[in-house]
């Protein structure tokens, strides 16, 4: 019987393998004869780093999408805030301007008399 040998490559070779095949386009059969690693499993390391890939952008897209969300919530209450103090300075600025019409007018009759 022949023993079976396992080949162990570090994280390092398995990522340049995988950018060979994902990012440059190479095919599978090509980057394995090329670097001397079996078909299967370099085949492998790109199906899982292509899932990993895609659950990390599906991640990022809920983040951002609930960031979003968070900031839009953020950015109603500040307007809410605005507008109240808004009404509150209309409210204040009619009401300086009745009581400095009333002024004149009690000034004016005082006068008057």
């Amino acid at each position: 019987m022949s023993k079976r040998v396992t080949q162990s490559y570090t994280p390092e070779f398995r990522t340049e393998a995988i950018k060979l095949v994902i990012e440059q386009g190479m095919s599978v059969a090509e980057v394995a004869s090329r670097l001397g690693v079996n078909q299967g499993t370099l085949a492998d390391w790109a199906t899982k780093a292509r899932k990993l890939q895609r659950s990390s952008t599906e991640s990022n897209r809920k983040q951002s999408v609930e960031s979003l969300i968070a900031e839009v919530r953020r950015l109603r209450r500040e307007l809410a805030e605005a507008k109240m103090e808004k009404e509150i300075l209309k409210k204040a600025t009619v009401d300086s301007i009745c009581q400095r019409n009333t002024l004149s007018i009690i000034c004016t009759s005082s006068d008057l008399i």
